[in-house]
């Protein structure tokens, strides 16, 4: 079992390279591209380039999450606050991509029927959420293991557990604006970055001091 563990561990990394590696490209190269490209430069690119980019995007996050359940399975009891959270980013995010960014994207680039204008906006949005929660998902997958610090186990935590619960509900209301509210600061690349580092620290500071 110790080499079954072992390769879901390396999978899960391997695969999360993929998809996050994927996300910065749409979210600092790509996105960046199609505001200066020409129209037959950004047509060209939209009709042959992102449909093979987004075929690695999307299934790189499946692939992440399927091996990121074997792990929390096996982790178990000895889950903690870090793990927990980092893992529901994770999950929020494999969501977004299959349930909003996918389907916004086919009809961005034509392969499926519906209103452009409204689904790029869509897209925009889970995508901008999925890179601000790409930098604390990765500190509570690191900091749960390697870390050093001094939080609950699954097994004595709980809800009532303010350095869970806080942090918990901040994650939720992002989630949720990233469905029905708007951008704001994540608008620019340079915002997302920042939003990103300032969730990270904030989710640092409300889980290891409440």
């Amino acid at each position: 079992m110790a080499l079954v563990d072992f390769l879901f561990r390396w999978g899960h990394v391997l695969f999360g390279i993929t998809w996050i590696g994927m996300l910065y490209y749409f979210n600092f190269v790509q996105g960046e591209y199609f505001k200066e490209a020409e129209a037959g430069a950004k047509a060209d690119a939209t009709s042959k380039l992102a449909p093979r980019a987004l075929w690695w995007f999307r299934w790189g996050a499946m692939f992440t999450f399927l091996t990121g359940v074997y792990l929390l399975y096996v982790l178990g009891p000895a889950s903690n606050q870090y793990i927990l959270l980092g893992a529901l980013m994770g999950i929020f995010m494999f969501l977004n991509v299959w349930l909003i960014i996918w389907p916004a994207q086919k009809i961005v680039i034509g392969i499926a029927d519906g209103d452009a204008a409204t689904a790029g906006p869509k897209a925009l949005r889970a995508s901008r959420t999925n890179t601000l929660f790409s930098g604390p998902m990765l500190f509570g997958m690191l900091a749960s293991k390697h870390g050093g610090y001094s939080v609950a186990g699954f097994d004595t935590m709980s809800f009532g557990d303010l350095g869970f619960l806080i942090p918990l509900v901040l994650i939720v209301l992002l989630q949720a604006n990233a469905m029905f509210g708007k951008v704001g600061p994540m608008a620019s690349v340079k915002g997302v970055i920042h939003s990103s580092l300032g969730l990270t620290a904030v989710l640092f500071l409300l889980v290891h001091f409440l």
